[in-house]
């Protein structure tokens, strides 16, 4: 499995953990969801890693609420559609590093990032 980032260019969050991290293009492929957007495989492997397409899923995402999505009892298949139909859904950065896998922006999934890259 390659080294990969799914990301948002548009997102400061993103691009401040991009520097924070060191991630760069000579190890790493770059996919920005906005303009390219995730692949049914691509978030079926995710899943893989991850354990679930729950933990994929961004509950902050503007149209979550906007949706009406907090008052209904969501299952994996409603997680993994939704992702699928909207990229905003999908938590960022998702980080693809030698077969480990790194969801978000909390200081610990961003510490963790930073150890195994400079292992």
């Amino acid at each position: 499995m390659e080294n990969k980032l799914y990301y948002l260019s548009t997102c400061d969050t993103c691009t401040r953990i991009i520097n924070e991290t060191g991630i760069n293009a000579s190890t790493f492929i770059f996919q920005d969801i906005k303009t390219q957007t995730i692949t049914p495989l691509q978030l079926d492997e995710l899943k893989q890693l991850s354990g679930s397409y729950e933990s994929l899923f961004s509950k902050i995402a503007r149209k979550y609420r906007a949706m009406d999505l907090h008052t209904k009892t969501l299952t994996e298949a409603d997680y993994r559609q939704l992702i699928l139909e909207e990229y905003t859904f999908l938590k960022r950065p998702v980080v693809l590093y030698k077969n480990q896998i790194f969801i978000g922006n909390s200081k610990a999934t961003i510490n963790a990032i930073q150890q195994a890259l400079h292992v």
